[in-house]
């Protein structure tokens, strides 16, 4: 799936300037980035309700290709900022973390790990 395709699914705002074509075939959600650390796999889309730097941090060094904040959740200037430094393209959503993983599972996307 495109974040193209993601952002219309979820009706999402893209903050970062990115390849809107990068494709993306697994899923995390999570606000224990220590969970992102045991249980997300390189190359995936991390969903989250936390707005702060540390979520992109985490996500460099786990190889997160993109990261999508729910709830409205806004980063602050300063961690976009960062994103866009480390290439980690960064959406926002207003529905929740629930409604947006299962819109993305109804079209096809599946969790890390995949319990399938």
């Amino acid at each position: 799936m495109t974040l193209n395709e993601i952002k219309d699914i979820l009706r999402a705002n893209v903050l970062t300037k990115c390849d809107t074509n990068m494709h993306i075939e697994r899923v995390y959600s999570a606000d224990l980035m220590s969970d992102v650390l045991a249980f997300c796999e390189p190359e995936s889309l991390l969903i989250t309700a936390l707005t702060n730097a540390q979520v992109i941090r985490t996500a460099e060094f786990a190889n997160i290709k993109m990261i999508v904040f729910v709830q409205g959740k806004r980063p602050d200037r300063e961690t976009v900022a960062l994103s866009e430094e480390k290439k980690i393209p960064v959406l926002i959503t207003n529905l929740s973390m629930f409604d947006a993983c299962g819109r993305l599972y109804e079209k096809g996307l599946r969790s890390c790990p995949d319990a399938e």
